[in-house]
């Protein structure tokens, strides 16, 4: 794998002049210096393809209506599915084919106010840039990857947890600015982070590599390349048809006959009553040790296909897991008792009492959704699993490490980037951007910042005249967009070379904490609009990637992402009053029956946090009123850390293995627990390693030609199973009951160890005396 910082010469592969259909000559050293891109993506483009097209505005809008449904529907569910764009990437191919067969070629003149010219329902063949559009839209309808706007949790936490109400249009407009402010960030960003070739956005490469195995036909019988093999090979249409139906049929299995398939926890069911055991044996409630799954939901859920990291971010993910989960956690539980660990669960994301009791966050809210500081006295400081308040602490390390991170191996480049504009800065572009320049015009740049200033606008008017239900004054919200712009360039850079997006949702929370204690909805709202839009604007970047990649139109591209993200918002937030208002309960897993999928785990951790730096504020956590003040000098850790090893980079230029430590990644690997668990972790680790480095390593053609294909395949299984026994089985109550179906069967794992702390009668937990 050749990164950034090891681009030379001769890791620039030379190939022919050959002539470049719609470009000019690839004179070689304009190709792409990152090897997977070189063997993924095609040096050439046809710009004369229609994209503009009646069938992609169909089946995008469909597919986005349809994906935004199904995303918030299975949101609220224990083990969420997010049906990605993948899924409509493959339904909508034969859609496609058949629209372009049934719809008349008769043509049509165009009003001059549209243009003139001529158009038609039908201009030719389905090809391959009016698919890639429909899948945009499609990405949109799963919020790029998320499943549904993050804005929707800021409903879900008011109904369902504080039981509150929040009018309709309230929330629309809630949700729609902070999507469309990241455009106007995303404007801004471009010229850094798609053009440049060493900015390759890992994840797009799976969707480069789907789009060409079902448009591109391929000679099946070639000789066999020197060295031997099979002259026949699997054509990557095939591949991909055979491997989506594996994935299809298993998925029955873990996703409705044998759950407990989700996380094997063998070492619990050998140690059926021990606590210790389970504590460290669960996969889901513990530190996972020996635990995996065989569920692809659970590999993929949270920290996305492990086919798609490069191995470096994989290495460093590995390194910071074991770390934390392995050397950190247990010493801090059992060596040290840190925090009074003992008193709680080992692993757990809600809050306790110093007691060992569960926090009664409804009894300190007052009407005016403020603490009521009579009722917090009287239950007590907040008090937090070690594992989650150590996880705090590299949430602050990791965003201290990114902006230093950056700053060292990537600043000079930001600064030349800066002065030359839109210029290329004595770097000559690669091919795919000298294509898009020689054949499309760009996206001006007031589209960008029209959008930035109307979204900021309304996003005034709201925290203005609906001031009680958002508690956010203006200035917050501008305090909110300073962050996100200066946050947005150094997370882009991350997330372009290592598929892995640091998160600015912690320091956010800790700012606005300070600033306006005790308002959790303005914490969340401040939030939303600091870390969502920025968010939003990666996710903007990651497609004009893909677009830059598949040669489409950059207007094309902006006017399908604009729409669709605002469609998707939309159906979105009424799914979200749909459900909130028609299943008792949802969301509180204490009330609701064993066996329900309700138990919102997002918008569970998401409530947390509103309580943790909003309600209480960071003052009465990670200050001087609190119990965790010392996790704040992980800030300083976090930004010395970098520049520790970029002296020990410049010390040692020959030892390439130190330029590969990326702090930011490690430091960060597990920001996505909880929700994420240890079992999601360990299988997603054994898989990326075998794939992206043994195959990549010893099997690199079969790599080239399959890798991708497998993940999108795994992937659009899942989702299309998924959605088939929902709606035919669990919608009709017709559920399986047998051990298989009960869990990891890992019932002690949540057990505290301290003496004297008594759950109760109801509690599995035993009494330690």
């Amino acid at each position: 794998m050749v990164e950034i910082s090891e681009i030379t010469d001769d890791d620039v592969e030379r190939g022919p002049g050959a002539a470049i259909p719609g470009g000019g000559e690839d004179d070689g050293d304009a190709s792409s210096p990152i090897e997977q891109v070189r063997m993924t993506v095609p040096a050439t483009d046809d710009p004369t393809l229609p994209v503009w097209t009646f069938r992609m505005w169909t089946l995008g809008l469909l597919s986005c209506g349809l994906l935004s449904f199904l995303n918030q529907f299975f949101s609220y569910r224990t083990e969420p599915i997010i049906v990605t764009q993948i899924t409509v990437q493959v339904a909508s191919l034969p859609l496609g084919h058949f629209l372009a067969r049934v719809l008349p070629t008769r043509k049509f003149k165009a009003p001059a106010v549209l243009g003139g010219g001529e158009w038609s329902l039908n201009p030719g063949p389905f090809n391959m840039k009016e698919h890639v559009l429909i899948s945009i839209f499609a990405n949109a309808g799963c919020a790029f990857g998320d499943g549904s706007a993050y804005a929707v949790m800021i409903v879900d936490i008011i109904r369902a947890f504080y039981r509150r109400s929040i009018p309709f249009f309230a929330s629309w407009l809630l949700i729609t600015t902070t999507q469309v402010l990241g455009y106007g960030w995303a404007g801004l960003m471009r010229r850094y982070v798609v053009e440049p070739a060493h900015m390759w956005w890992p994840g797009t490469l799976v969707q480069v590599s789907l789009f060409r195995a079902l448009h591109e036909k391929e000679d099946n019988n070639q000789q066999p390349a020197e060295g031997g093999g099979s002259p026949r090979k699997t054509s990557r249409a095939k591949f991909f048809l055979v491997a989506l139906a594996c994935s299809f049929l298993w998925y029955a299995v873990p996703g409705y006959l044998f759950p407990t398939l989700t996380s094997v926890s063998w070492v619990c069911w050998i140690f059926s009553k021990s606590v210790t055991a389970q504590q460290l044996g669960s996969g889901m409630r513990g530190l996972g040790l020996g635990a995996f799954t065989l569920d692809w939901t659970a590999v993929s859920s949270y920290l996305y296909s492990p086919l798609v990291s490069p191995f470096f971010v994989t290495a460093n993910i590995l390194a910071g897991f074991v770390l934390f989960m392995y050397v950190v956690v247990p010493s801090a539980y059992w060596g040290l008792d840190l925090y009074h660990a003992r008193r709680f669960p080992i692993f757990s994301s809600h809050l306790f009492t110093s007691a060992g009791t569960g926090y009664d966050i409804d009894a300190i809210v007052n009407k005016s959704f403020e603490i009521d500081m009579d009722a917090y006295h009287r239950q007590g400081r907040i008090n937090m699993s070690t594992f989650f308040a150590l996880s705090y602490g590299l949430s602050f390390a990791a965003i201290a490490a990114t902006i230093t991170h950056v700053a060292l191996f990537h600043g000079k480049e930001i600064y030349r980037r800066f002065r030359a504009s839109r210029k290329e800065a004595g770097d000559k572009p690669d091919v795919h951007t000298r294509l898009m320049k020689e054949n499309y015009e760009d996206a001006p740049g007031w589209w960008f910042y029209s959008l930035l200033a109307l979204s900021a606008g309304v996003s005034l008017l709201l925290c203005t005249v609906l001031k009680k239900e958002v508690q956010l004054p203006w200035w917050g919200l501008l305090f909110a967009c300073a962050m996100a712009f200066v946050f947005t360039l150094p997370i882009s850079i991350i997330t372009a070379t290592t598929n892995q997006t640091p998160g600015l949702n912690v320091l956010s929370e800790y700012v606005i904490g300070l600033i306006l204690p005790g308002k959790p909805i303005a914490n969340v709202c401040f939030k939303v609009y600091g870390y969502m839009s920025m968010s939003q604007a990666v996710s903007f970047l990651s497609d004009f990637k893909l677009g830059h990649y598949m040669k489409i139109p950059p207007k094309s591209m902006f006017l399908v992402q604009l729409v669709g993200t605002m469609v998707a918002g939309t159906v979105n937030l009424g799914v979200a009053y749909w459900l909130l208002g028609s299943i008792p309960n949802i969301c509180q897993d204490a009330l609701l029956p064993p066996d329900s999928p309700w138990t919102c785990p997002g918008d569970r951790v998401f409530f947390d946090a509103s309580v943790i730096w909003g309600l209480v504020g960071p003052r009465r956590i990670f200050g001087a009123l609190g119990n965790y003040g010392a996790l704040n000098w992980f800030f300083l850790a976090g930004a010395v850390g970098p520049v520790i090893v970029y002296a020990l980079h410049k010390a040692f230029p020959k030892q390439r293995w130190i330029r590969k430590i990326n702090l930011p990644v490690l430091i960060g690997a597990t920001a996505s627990m909880p929700p994420a668990t240890a079992v999601n972790y360990n299988s997603w680790l054994l898989i990326g390693i075998a794939f992206n480095f043994f195959v990549f390593r010893y099997r690199k053609k079969w790599w080239q030609r399959y890798n991708y294909i497998l993940s999108a395949a795994l992937d659009a299984g899942v989702a299309f199973m998924g959605v088939l026994l929902y709606f035919t089985l669990s919608m009709e109550n017709r559920n399986v009951s047998w051990w298989g179906t009960a869990g990891e069967h890992c019932p002690l794992a949540s057990c505290p160890t301290a003496k004297g702390v008594d759950l109760g009668s109801d509690s599995v937990c035993p009494l330690v005396l």
